[in-house]
């Protein structure tokens, strides 16, 4: 579902991802772990096409995100085919991101009804079954500010799956909540899990949830992969001293 040939990014100098290869298969729930600055939130980037790649390419669902066709050459995607591939994927940011100014229903109908062409009815309709599944149906009618932070990342989740992505991207979904906060969105993440078959890629320092909920954990030191592996095998045996070193740190925290 998610391919990475050979990328590079670069920032000026800064070599930040390193001719990386990786692949995510169907209904896999992948983790990224490491270090602040190895690169794991810019994979992330790259494939909400928030930044895109200095070399090699990315292929999400079989098609080339990272570029196109023009006759018989490989070019640089354009904004408008990006955006085509881009609606199979969805994001949760460790700062909400809600539309402020909308109300929490509106948050969740915007995208699909612009993005997807549904009408008003489907995707209010939509809206309500997610709500529903994230505990929230009471706050339809609340503007964000009215919430608390774990009722804010709710909201973002079921926006994010209200376009119906093939692929779920987290980025540290847990970060800016208190910590009473924490453990019931993360229970909601591993449900959402379980019960569909989209496919995850997750960037999070929560290694009880990495270790709970994933299929394989990646290891990620200066722009490359040090060790990819099992939740029980890396936490348990890693191959790596850098792994046991950051688990260790990470885990005593």
């Amino acid at each position: 579902m998610i391919r990475f040939d050979g990328v590079m990014k670069r920032f000026g100098q800064n070599v930040v991802l390193d001719e990386l290869n990786f692949a995510v298969e169907p209904g896999e729930f992948v983790t990224l772990i490491g270090p602040s600055g190895s690169g794991k939130t810019t994979i992330l980037r790259l494939l909400m096409t928030l930044e895109q790649v200095s070399g090699g390419r990315i292929h999400v669902g079989g098609d080339c995100l990272s570029h196109m066709r023009r006759g018989e050459r490989w070019v640089p995607a354009d904004d408008k085919y990006q955006r085509q591939i881009r609606k199979r994927i969805g994001m949760v940011f460790q700062q909400f991101n809600l539309f402020p100014n909308m109300k929490v229903l509106q948050n969740l109908t915007e995208a699909p009804i612009r993005a997807l062409g549904l009408s008003r009815a489907e995707a209010e309709e939509r809206a309500r079954d997610l709500l529903e599944l994230v505990g929230l149906s009471d706050k339809i009618d609340a503007h964000p500010s009215q919430l608390s932070g774990g009722q804010q990342q709710r909201v973002a989740i079921a926006r994010a799956l209200a376009m119906r992505p093939d692929v779920l991207l987290l980025d540290e979904v847990t970060s800016a909540l208190d910590p009473e906060l924490v453990a019931g969105v993360l229970a909601l993440l591993k449900d959402i899990a379980k019960t569909t078959d989209i496919t995850f890629l997750c960037v999070t320092h929560e290694m009880g949830f990495a270790r709970d909920v994933s299929d394989r954990v990646m290891m990620f030191d200066h722009g490359h992969v040090l060790e990819d592996a099992p939740p029980d095998k890396l936490f348990s045996e890693p191959d790596h001293e850098r792994t046991r070193t950051f688990l260790q740190a990470v885990l005593e925290h």
